[in-house]
């Protein structure tokens, strides 16, 4: 009986050993420690060059903040750091953001880069807050890769625009259930237009997007669009084109500093 009892305790206890290696492996407590150098590397070579491209070093005491969006996001990334500096982490996509159809793509290229399970010692954090915008470039007509207005094909219709934006928002709240997302409008085209754009094509687009997002409720909205348009005289950097001056980008800047700052 003796003999017998201590077969089963040795059972019992190897039996516990092997549920809790399996438990801890499937949540992730086995994962590699965080590397700084592994993740500059990694960092350095998949991510653009320029400052709003600079590598980030997570302080673990701040919420992580990731940025999405094109080239518009790209000029207001340093104000938004210089913003919420000691209050976030603040990091931005690699490169810019593109059309709505490359998001999913480009998100998950940066994540199998990046975070582990697949780098070991890459990044080990949940987003806290994900700011993203998409459609200065769905709303672009192009031929060849060339800006081509009068014989360009439109990158995406609203329609395929609107269907792009509903995975997007899916493929964000599954991925990342934690995150409080923000959606932000896309900025004004010129009156006189731009080249390869349209004038009044934002607000076509922001009008579908706002459609979209209505059936996503728990998604905030920051209205960059009508934020900005009153100050284009200002603001864009010379006529028909749709970026802004050192000014412009500064004030966008501190306005998604400010809406990020209300939902941390």
């Amino acid at each position: 009986m003796k003999l017998e009892r201590r077969k089963f305790l040795k059972y019992v206890g190897a039996t516990s050993i092997y549920i809790g290696v399996s438990s801890c492996a499937s949540t992730g407590f086995f994962r590699r420690k965080y590397d700084e150098g592994v993740c500059r590397e990694a960092w350095g070579k998949l991510a653009n060059k320029g400052e709003a491209f600079a590598y980030v070093n997570p302080d673990k005491k701040l919420p992580n903040v990731f940025i999405y969006g094109d080239s518009i996001s790209i000029g207001y990334t340093p104000t938004v750091r210089t913003e919420l500096e000691g209050k976030a982490n603040v990091f931005r996509f690699h490169k810019n953001g593109q059309s709505s159809n490359k998001f999913i793509p480009f998100m998950e290229k940066m994540k199998t880069t990046m975070f582990q399970p697949y780098l070991k010692g890459g990044w080990d954090f949940d987003w806290d807050v994900i700011h993203f915008n998409v459609g200065l470039h769905d709303l672009k007509y192009v031929k060849n890769g060339k800006l081509d207005l009068e014989n360009g094909k439109q990158v995406n219709t609203i329609e395929k625009y609107k269907e792009n934006l509903h995975g997007i928002c899916e493929y964000l709240m599954k991925e990342y259930p934690k995150a409080k997302l923000i959606f932000a409008t896309t900025t004004a085209v010129p009156d006189e237009g731009a080249n390869g754009r349209v004038a009044g094509d934002s607000v076509k687009y922001n009008k579908a997007a706002l459609e979209v997002l209505a059936d996503y409720p728990s998604i905030a909205i920051n209205d960059l669009y009508s934020f900005t348009k009153p100050n284009a005289k200002d603001w864009f950097i010379k006529p028909r084109n749709v970026h802004y001056n050192d000014l412009g980008k500064k004030e966008q800047g501190k306005e998604v500093a400010k809406i990020i700052a209300e939902n941390l």
